[in-house]
């Protein structure tokens, strides 16, 4: 599958470690039909927070569904996506990537110039990561995995 199903207006959530696989699954599978919001494209903007909230309701407002593309670990990240997504009254869809540190690790060492983080700030977003949960008040919920070939794995959310 290149390409998400088409579905009205969306917000679709990415949750995962740096170097998960989230931006190539986006470039793979939303490209074509949802903007991209990720805080990576805005490193040295103050108030990230703020400017991810207005590029969301851009998308919104000229009719795109958007793929917010952080690491979105923590409940509250989250909640405040979900919270414009409903206000907007637009489904809102996650994907967890699966974050294996280890796995982490290996991929961000070949990432080069700014694009690699370093190994604390890895450790340091997996000892925030919180499980998604269709709880937080979501539509849907999918597990990714990379398939050892470039590609994905996508199935369907169980419980831990």
């Amino acid at each position: 599958m290149n390409e998400w199903p088409a579905h009205s207006q969306e917000i679709v959530i990415f949750v995962g470690l740096q170097a998960s696989g989230k931006t190539s699954f986006y470039l793979q599978r939303f490209s074509l039909t949802h903007a991209l919001v990720s805080k990576d494209a805005f490193p040295n903007a103050r108030g990230k927070a703020k400017r991810q909230t207005r590029e969301i309701a851009q998308a919104l407002g000229s009719g795109r569904s958007a793929v917010v593309d952080n690491t979105n670990v923590t409940l509250e990240a989250r909640a405040e996506i979900i919270r414009q997504a409903r206000s907007a009254g637009v489904r809102v869809v996650c994907f967890y990537f699966e974050s294996k540190l280890s796995d982490c690790l290996v991929r961000n060492a070949s990432r080069i110039g700014s694009a690699r983080v370093p190994d604390v700030g890895l450790r340091s977003t997996m000892s925030r990561l919180v499980l998604p949960s269709r709880g937080e008040g979501l539509d849907e919920l999918w597990y990714v995995r990379m398939n050892g070939a470039g590609g994905f794995e996508v199935l369907p959310w169980e419980d831990p």
